[in-house]
Parts: C-alpha cells; sequence; structure tokens
C-alpha cells in the first residue's frame, strides 16, 4: 500500500471550543513521508509542530501539542478524518492556538476531504504492526486501551459515567472506510452540571448547543439553568426534564460512545503511522489514549523500523529454486531461502541457520557464531533479488557490491535463528546502481544494519 496525501487544498473556519476565537485552518498536500504537521501562520516565523504523541502537554477536555512556544490544541478531530481516509501526509496551517470546534464532529472534515479527492504517492506505507497483546491502564479509574495483533484495524469502545442520562454505551468501527457514514457526525458531549468548572477553568469559551451534546442529568433550579445560559452566551432553554437538551436530535442512540471511538481514533493518530490491529478501549479519555500512543511512539524511537511480520506456514513469493533463477549464487554461497515480501521499493527475505552450515566448524568450533559479513552477503543478495525484479531477463544480469557503509553488530547469530532481512532502496536506482538500507532481525530485534550500494551487470 502506498502513502496518500489531498490531491487539493480545501479551508474551514469556525469558533474555538475553548478560545471562543474566529479561526480559520486550511488543509494541504504534503509530500512523502511528511506525516501531520500544523503551522500557526499567525505567529512570527510561521512556525512548525509535528502532530506526534511526544508533544502532548494537555489532555483538559482535547488533545492539546505544545513544541515550544508553538501551541495547538482540540486537534483529534482533525487528525481522526485524516487518519480514517487514509492520509498519511498533510500540512494543516491555523491562525490560532486551537483547531476550530465547527459543530462538535468531524463531519465537515470528511466532507472536504471526499471533495478535493486523496492522491496516491510513490513511498510506502510505514505501518506499525501490533505483534502482542499491549495495555495501558489507569487502576484509579478501571480505564484502558489493549491492542491486539490483528490483519487489519478495527476498534471497540465501551463508555461507562455515573449518570441517569448516559451510563454504559459501546461503539465499534471494524472498517475505516465506514468512518464518515458511521462515526464522522458524532459530536462532542458535556454534562450540564459540568459547564461552570469549565468556564471558571478558562475552557468552553466558544461552546454552545450547537457545537456539543449537552447532557441535563442532575436537578437544578430554572434560576441556576438560565445563570449557565447566560454565561455560556446561548438563549435560556427551560428544561423540565432529564435527558439531552439540544434542539438537534442525536445522530445515533449511542453517538456519546461513537464520539469516543472518534477521540481514540484521532488521538492514536499520534502515533505517526497507521496500526494493523485490534483496538479495545474502555472509558477512554485524552490522557488514556495520548498515553498509549506515547508508548508506541517510544518503542517506534528506540527502533527504527519493525521487524516483518513472519508467517513460516505462508507461501513464499520467491523459494530457493525461484531465487536460483535470479541469483548465480550455489553451495555454499547461496544465503537466502526464501522471499517473503516484496514491494516497489523494498524486500523481505529469510535465511534459517543451522549447525550443518560450513562456516560453523571454523568459526567458531566450540562457540559457533554466524560471521558478520556472511549476514551482510546475505542482505545484499536479498537486496540483489530486489534490484534484479526490475530489469527484464534477470537471469542475464548479477549485481555487484561497490561500496558498504554504517554498519553495525548489535546481536550474535547462532544456529537455530531465522533471519528476517528488510532491504529498502534509499535513493531510485540510477544508472544500473542502487543505493540500499538493510537490517537483519532475529525476531523482533535487530541484529545488523548497514547501507550498501550495488551495482547491476549484464553477464558476459
Amino acid at each position: 500500500m502506498k502513502q496518500q496525501t489531498l490531491k487539493g487544498s480545501f479551508t474551514v473556519k469556525g469558533k474555538g471550543l475553548h478560545t471562543g476565537l474566529e479561526i480559520e485552518a486550511t488543509f494541504l498536500p504534503a509530500p512523502e513521508n511528511h506525516g501531520y504537521k500544523f503551522q500557526r501562520v499567525d505567529l512570527e516565523g510561521q512556525p512548525v509542530i509535528d502532530a506526534l504523541a511526544e508533544y502532548v502537554t494537555s489532555t483538559t477536555r482535547g488533545t492539546v501539542l505544545e513544541r515550544g512556544d508553538v501551541k495547538v490544541s482540540t486537534v483529534e478531530h482533525a487528525l481522526a478524518a485524516l487518519y480514517a481516509a487514509g492520509i498519511d501526509n498533510c500540512l494543516i496551517q491555523l491562525n490560532a492556538p486551537e483547531m476550530p470546534i465547527l459543530d462538535g464532529s468531524a463531519a465537515i472534515y470528511c466532507k472536504n476531504i471526499e471533495e478535493v479527492g486523496i492522491e496516491e504517492q510513490k513511498a510506502d506505507k510505514d505501518f506499525y504492526i501490533v505483534k502482542q497483546k499491549i495495555e495501558v491502564r489507569d487502576d484509579t479509574t478501571g480505564a484502558s486501551i489493549i491492542a491486539l495483533p490483528d490483519d487489519r484495524f478495527s476498534i471497540d469502545v465501551m463508555v461507562e459515567f455515573n449518570s441517569k442520562v448516559l451510563a454504559n454505551q459501546f461503539a465499534s468501527l471494524d472498517n475505516l472506510a465506514d468512518f464518515p457514514k458511521e462515526i464522522s457526525a458524532c459530536r462532542t458531549f458535556v454534562f450540564v452540571r459540568e459547564i461552570l468548572p469549565l468556564v471558571k477553568a478558562g475552557l468552553i469559551k466558544g461552546g454552545d448547543l450547537d457545537n456539543a451534546i449537552v447532557i441535563y442529568d442532575t436537578p437544578m433550579e430554572q434560576d441556576e439553568l438560565d445563570t449557565i445560559a447566560d454565561t455560556m452566551g446561548s438563549p435560556r432553554k427551560q428544561v423540565n426534564e432529564f435527558g439531552y437538551i439540544n434542539s438537534r436530535p442525536l445522530e445515533f442512540e449511542n453517538e456519546p460512545a461513537r464520539h469516543k471511538l472518534l477521540d481514540v481514533l484521532g488521538d492514536i493518530a499520534l502515533i505517526g503511522r497507521p496500526i494493523l490491529g485490534r483496538i479495545i478501549a474502555t472509558k477512554p479519555g485524552h490522557s488514556l489514549n495520548t498515553t498509549f500512543a506515547k508508548q508506541i511512539r517510544k518503542e517506534i524511537k528506540r527502533q527504527d523500523i519493525q521487524a516483518p511480520r513472519y508467517n513460516p506456514s505462508a507461501e513464499p513469493i520467491m523459494d530457493v529454486n525461484q531465487i536460483r533463477h535470479f541469483l548465480p549464487h550455489r553451495y555454499p554461497f547461496m544465503m537466502v531461502d526464501k522471499i517473503i515480501e516484496k514491494g516497489e521499493n523494498y524486500i523481505v527475505g529469510i535465511k534459517n541457520v543451522t549447525v550443518n552450515e560450513p562456516f560453523f566448524q571454523g568459526h567458531f568450533p566450540q562457540e559457533p557464531v554466524m560471521p558478520g559479513v556472511l549476514q551482510v552477503e546475505a542482505m545484499a543478495q536479498t537486496g540483489g533479488l530486489l534490484v534484479l525484479s526490475s530489469v527484464e531477463e534477470p537471469e542475464k544480469y548479477s549485481t555487484y557490491f561497490m561500496k558498504i557503509d554504517n554498519v553495525k553488530f548489535r546481536q550474535k547469530v547462532v544456529p537455530g535463528d531465522t533471519l528476517i532481512f528488510h532491504v529498502s532502496f534509499m535513493t531510485p536506482l540510477r544508472r544500473g546502481c542502487a543505493m540500499m538500507k538493510g537490517y537483519a532481525f532475529v525476531g523482533e530485534k535487530i541484529v545488523t544494519e548497514c547501507e550498501f550500494m550495488a551495482q547491476i551487470v549484464k553477464n558476459k
């Protein structure tokens, strides 16, 4: 799958939920590997902040990104719409410290994305693959987010409130393509009893009955309700029974739970990569959501690239007989057993290391260790298969090393290990020369990495 960006730009205008300011935000196409970024065009130098979890500094009634003097809040609805649309790269320019709240949902963003269209780019998508259970829990509230391995992305959300109107609700999304229809129009919500404390905290200056679901579930005198309405600059409303006091009816019976799902989606977009896995969120909130995203960001920063998924039972793209058709190497120097994955710019190969390898007789008799140079050779052969697959009649060509740089050996490779090689182009193939970056994994750990240049030459 390829990365995607917008085909064109679009602008949304509206007031900020917390500042009450009139705000304009423009969404622009961005180049490959750009990610999501916010640009404050109202500040000197028009600084940019990356939409990544490590820059989250506050989660009170919205997600706040801050880096140095640059601050952007209430980013989750816009990011949810971009993430659900499969957009990887987008620059968002805005003239205020927060995104406009619009109608309290992501529907307007989705509508504009559909109108301008989506453009496929050349670079491959870089997924974060959930390979084992990941859990973040708040023991004081019983809230949790669990990620489980799956071949696709899906999300389940369960909410629970101590409320006669909104108690337990459940929402799920099994396909991101359903987000515009099933989730995007679901609005943020607030309890009437929360409004004055939020106002006193300097928040929700732009809140009203048009951009949030307002829930009345605690008895109040009418004059108290009138005071709240006057404070918010909203028309007074006679309220005689518990319930939702908006004029606009709910989009769905479980609209609050669906909005919580929207928030989770927007916050996990701060991971910086699309996820392959199943998310189960119980009583989620921005604090828990972003803690989950930060945990995965730490893992991503610890290791530049994830180990490719390897299922020994799956049919390979190339078996050893097909590899022999491409490569001139033969025993004892054929170092790739099979190819399990290949894209336009990358390839994944497998080498099963057994005690019967001839080099173990001398390296070392008492402690067999695979020589690092042979690991690099196996990586290069894998890269050679990537290069040769780009030419017609590959059996008439060979690839040769020209340069090896930045080699790192991180861990021993011994009999019984399965080496997984991930090799990708660093630059496009030019004049028969390819610059490639290679990683060798055992399990989830990188054991070897290097950069190398190879040349493809027609056999005489």
